[in-house]
């Protein structure tokens, strides 16, 4: 299993390299905008899918370090009490920014 999760954490390393400067330039470019700029700017298909791409693999990639760091440092009950905390605060707050994008771009 070490094998597999070093190869999803490399993969998901990757695929933040392109994500990346993909989300933020259109955020940097509309930072002091007005709301009706951002919303027109994630209403695009294309900007808010990067947007909730990164979201979603951002906190999957930050999960799998946090697990790594856990598994080596927390051994007996409160290694599984961590992971398991970790891995539903990484999904909440991966949910949450997904949400929130999604709620510029389909805001009517």
């Amino acid at each position: 299993s070490g094998t597999g999760h070093f190869w999803e954490q490399r993969v998901s390393a990757i695929a933040l390299i392109v994500l990346t400067p993909l989300f933020v330039f259109p955020l940097a470019y509309n930072i002091g905008d007005s709301y009706e700029a951002v919303r027109e700017a994630y209403g695009h298909p294309i900007n808010a899918a990067i947007a909730v791409a990164f979201m979603l693999t951002a906190f999957l990639h930050f999960f799998q370090g946090i697990q790594v760091v856990i598994e080596d440092y927390v051994h007996g009950r409160w290694e599984l009490v961590l992971i398991i905390t970790m891995r539903m605060l990484s999904a909440l707050f991966a949910l949450i920014g997904a949400f929130a994008i999604l709620k510029i771009a389909f805001a009517g």
